[in-house]
């Protein structure tokens, strides 16, 4: 679905070189398509690389450029591998979106040491490997740049049976305050996006079913975010309207976070 939002209300995105990861589906593939539309050229990258292709084909059919990216973001050669891409076939890297992530629904009693490393290793560990790499290719470019770390409001409050991203997204939202705080010096702004519930293809049918329904109505604005809701938040981190925005966590949840307890 195409963004109510007029990419061209911010500066600093056309003609600039982004790479996005977890872009083969979800919040990756949208974010990846927004920016093409703002005219940015992105580095699609994730493990699927039959998604990837497919996203590359419609941004290039739609008149957007693009690269598909194999990226593993617990693995350090691949992350190495995938930003020398990227600044090699883009010309360089401006903006990171730092967005791949998995998660274990569980009691913590009940998840297993693997499940544990999984989703620390994909969501905290991954992201750290990710932004350090390309922010060493930002500083290295002499121009500066955005990171833009997708945490969660679970990174800023908790709910049942999601210890382990609730901790990973918490851990991710101090790594942007330190990263932020150190890469300022470079020009390298680095920020948090944190969604509340966001309907997606995989989760629709939960937020249909009575359980769903009844988290709904404990959201201030009683409905759940779309993709859409999104763009601006994103935009905003990407462009030039944030320069002066460093370190900061904006939480786009309907209000989720503030409800009554």
């Amino acid at each position: 679905m195409e963004s109510g939002i007029a990419p061209q209300a911010f500066g600093g995105i056309a003609g600039r070189s982004v790479l996005v990861t977890g872009a083969s589906s979800g919040l990756g593939r949208h974010f990846a398509g927004l920016l093409a539309r703002s005219g940015a050229r992105v580095a699609l990258a994730a493990r699927r690389l039959d998604s990837l292709e497919a996203l590359r084909g419609e941004i290039a059919e739609a008149g957007g450029e693009a690269i598909a990216v194999p990226l593993d973001v617990t693995d350090a050669a691949s992350v190495t591998a995938a930003v020398a891409l990227t600044v090699e076939r883009l010309g360089g890297l401006d903006i990171l979106v730092n967005n791949a992530g998995v998660t274990v629904t569980k009691p913590c009693l009940d998840t297993s040491e693997q499940e544990w490393n999984h989703v620390l290793d994909t969501n905290l560990k991954g992201a750290f490997l990710v932004a350090q790499t390309a922010a060493r290719a930002m500083r290295d470019g002499g121009k500066g740049g955005a990171v833009v770390n997708v945490a969660s409001i679970l990174g800023l409050r908790v709910a049942g049976q999601v210890a382990a991203y609730a901790a990973a997204k918490a851990g991710l939202v101090q790594l942007t305050q330190a990263m932020g705080l150190e890469l300022a010096r470079h020009r390298i702004r680095v920020n948090a996006l944190c969604p509340g519930y966001i309907e997606t293809d995989l989760n629709r049918d939960f937020w249909g079913s009575d359980a769903g329904q009844a988290l709904i109505k404990r959201i201030p604005q009683r409905r759940l975010g779309q993709l859409q809701d999104l763009d601006g938040p994103l935009l905003l981190l990407c462009s030039d309207a944030s320069a002066y925005m460093t370190g900061s966590v904006l939480a786009v949840d309907g209000g989720h976070l503030v409800s009554s307890l």
